[in-house]
């Protein structure tokens, strides 16, 4: 069992729904109490009408951030393909500063991956390549982001939170180990149970205390019952993805009452 507290992000993704409805949802999960609100990296819906409504994920996370005065903010996740690894790290910088207003201390997480959305590569005009070839190139960019967060000026507010999502157990789990303070997969009890062990095993060989990474897993559909064998595996952040054009926030409502009586 974890002793972190439980939090509950809720991403909305950006499709289907006109920009002013996201935003007052946005309001809504910050009023209700949601810990993190994400978007996704992505230039086209990833189900229902292909050519359907659809916003960019990083000028709406600068959007949000303005927006917003308590709850963190973030992709879930970023497509490490679209942009130089130096712009993504300076993006990030100024998001955190733009969060910071009032306190001093940004609310921005760095989610990231290596990217897996063809058609995004192919009408934006980016290298597709393969599986292994976006891993090696995130595997060599996250040094280069967090080496230029060391030299802007100024500085982001906080050594910038890393979410890594992904369940690649030789590239994925070891990039974890390496920079991740948040890892996210789509884990049910046995199968982060089997990759906990491994992403032991890469923490170990990195000299990593694995405690140090908040392990985050997908509601989905998922009932109490197997969310707390995940909660008692480890987990403490839980993630629930909802859709436009309604943007349906009463599973949110259900997952935050189940947090506030577990606290």
């Amino acid at each position: 069992m974890s002793t972190r507290p439980i939090r509950i992000g809720v991403q909305l993704q950006p499709q289907h729904a006109p920009y002013e409805l996201i935003r007052d949802r946005v309001t809504e999960l910050e009023e209700l109490g949601a810990d993190i609100v994400f978007n996704w990296d992505h230039f086209f819906p990833l189900y229902g009408e292909p050519d359907g409504l659809h916003f960019e994920s990083w000028t709406m996370l600068a959007a949000i951030a303005e927006q917003t005065s308590r709850i963190e903010l973030g992709a879930l996740v970023n497509c490490n393909s679209y942009r130089n690894p130096n712009l993504q790290a300076d993006m990030a910088r100024t998001i955190d500063r733009i969060s910071a207003k009032g306190t001093g201390t940004g609310r921005f997480i760095f989610g990231t991956g290596s990217g897996w959305f063809e058609r995004d590569y192919e009408e934006y005009g980016y290298e597709f390549g393969t599986v292994g070839s976006r891993l090696n190139d995130l595997a060599r960019d996250l040094p280069i982001i967090r080496e230029r967060w060391t030299t802007l000026n100024p500085a982001p507010t906080r050594d910038i939170p890393i979410l890594i999502g992904g369940g690649g157990e030789k590239k994925t789990l070891r990039m974890v180990a390496e920079h991740a303070h948040i890892w996210h997969s789509f884990s049910d009890a046995a199968t982060l149970e089997r990759k906990l062990g491994i992403l032991g095993e890469h923490c170990a060989a990195v000299g990593r205390d694995q405690g140090e990474i908040e392990i985050s897993v997908e509601l989905g559909k998922q009932s109490v019952a197997e969310v707390e064998e995940l909660r008692a595996l480890g987990a403490s952040l839980f993630t629930l993805g909802i859709t436009g054009p309604e943007y349906d926030l009463a599973p949110v409502r259900e997952w935050l009452a189940w947090r506030d009586a577990a606290r």
